[in-house]
């Protein structure tokens, strides 16, 4: 029942494929649990989340693990046929039930208004459309649903953005799975109709020279309820 939807039926992306970055992603992410804190920094994104939820791009599960009791079910997007593998597996060491499915972030296989809660972690990054992403996003959540975004993106000053912003259009997305550097998931987030709750800004690692990866954000927004919309 989770895997039809009439909202996207008409987009069919073509299928995500990076291997060579899915090995190298799948190898660092697991160093930067410890070296950078992302495994704090994950469960305070979790912290709190009860009923079904949805995970936009799931990578290789590291959140599986952080995700508490109260969560009744975890269904997991993930499109690139590697990191999805290595999700399925660590979806059996959580605490919690998750289901890894394959589809694309721009259409989402799930009916609208079926979760509580859905969960944007190092993703926005690399969609191929944002805007599109979060209006499925928006679709998917019942009135009143929150997102829970842990996402990087522009930062640092005029030199840092100037870089940022090269390094989008050049080789970054290339190099590293779809990638960019310098969009604005805040301002995104506002745009497609989302209300912003509390949030922070990061900077990874938090000693050490600034990388164009290095801003963060940590935060909450929800989908307005039926009589906010209006």
């Amino acid at each position: 029942m989770r895997l039809t939807s009439a909202g996207s039926a008409k987009v069919a992306p073509s299928p995500v494929h990076h291997p060579l970055f899915a090995r190298f992603y799948a190898r660092c992410s697991v160093n930067a649990e410890t070296r950078l804190g992302l495994a704090g920094v994950r469960t305070r994104l979790l912290a709190g989340l009860s009923g079904r939820v949805i995970e936009i791009g799931a990578g290789n599960g590291l959140n599986f693990a952080h995700y508490p009791a109260a969560v009744a079910e975890v269904v997991a997007l993930e499109p690139e046929p590697l990191l999805r593998q290595l999700a399925r597996q660590a979806a059996l060491r959580a605490e919690v039930p998750v289901d890894v499915v394959p589809g694309a972030a721009e259409a989402l296989p799930v009916k609208s208004e079926a979760f509580d809660a859905a969960v944007l972690s190092l993703v926005l990054c690399s969609v191929r459309d944002v805007a599109r992403t979060l209006a499925e996003v928006r679709r998917v959540l019942r009135p009143g649903g929150e997102v829970r975004f842990f996402e990087h993106g522009r930062g640092g000053g005029r030199a840092m953005t100037l870089t940022q912003q090269a390094l989008d259009r050049t080789v970054w997305p290339a190099l590293f799975g779809g990638c960019h550097v310098a969009r604005e998931p805040v301002a995104a987030l506002r745009e497609a109709g989302f209300g912003l709750g509390p949030y922070r800004r990061l900077s990874l690692p938090v000693k050490g020279p600034k990388l164009p990866t290095s801003y963060g954000v940590l935060g909450v927004a929800w989908r307005p309820g039926e009589l906010e919309a209006r």
